[in-house]
């Protein structure tokens, strides 16, 4: 596919149809987080991709409550992804102390963007989630409680058409030339 379309094709998916996503699918895109660029190539970053749909069930249930329950829709994605943060190499942390920049979360970004891009180059639809209780989803999948999950993924084919992207600010509200505006 072309990448501008691409890139106008992917958007957060939050009504997914209860089709399974193909094994060799989900393998594609953990392929092409792989080859995903990183600081000092450290490759800071662990999936765990969730299948079976009970234990799927009790992952999606961490992300909403009764009162906050705007993840809810995760229940219905076949698939998520929880991006778990590893230690970066000694010498993407010595950059990241001098420089005072966490090049680790940058890194946790494009990995989730590819993860994204990837499954929407195969027609599924993604949504990253930050908003989740991260000592659930740890004790549920048993990560280390020293580890960090930054990201939740979700991965499922959509319900229905994909909609227009929302209108986005104008180029020159975001962009500028030599200078801060």
């Amino acid at each position: 596919m072309n990448f501008s379309r691409l890139v106008e094709q992917r958007e957060s998916v939050r009504k997914y149809s209860s089709r399974e996503v193909e094994e060799e699918k989900i393998h594609q895109i953990i392929e092409a987080c792989r080859l995903a660029p990183s600081a000092c190539n450290s490759q800071p970053w662990h999936f765990v991709v969730v299948t079976d749909p009970e234990l799927k069930g009790k992952v999606a249930g961490a992300s909403f409550s009764e009162v906050l329950r705007f993840n809810k829709f995760a229940l219905q994605a076949p698939v998520i992804a929880a991006l778990v943060a590893e230690p970066p190499t000694w010498l993407s942390k010595i950059g990241s102390s001098i420089k005072d920049k966490d090049y680790y979360l940058m890194d946790i970004g494009i990995v989730a963007e590819h993860f994204c891009l990837q499954a929407a180059d195969l027609n599924l639809g993604t949504c990253m989630i930050g908003w989740f209780d991260e000592k659930k989803v740890k004790n549920l999948l048993n990560i280390p409680a020293k580890k960090r999950i930054p990201l939740l993924i979700t991965l499922g084919y959509p319900e229905k058409e994909k909609k227009r992207k929302k209108i986005r600010k104008p180029t020159e509200e975001i962009c500028s030339f030599n200078a801060y505006p």
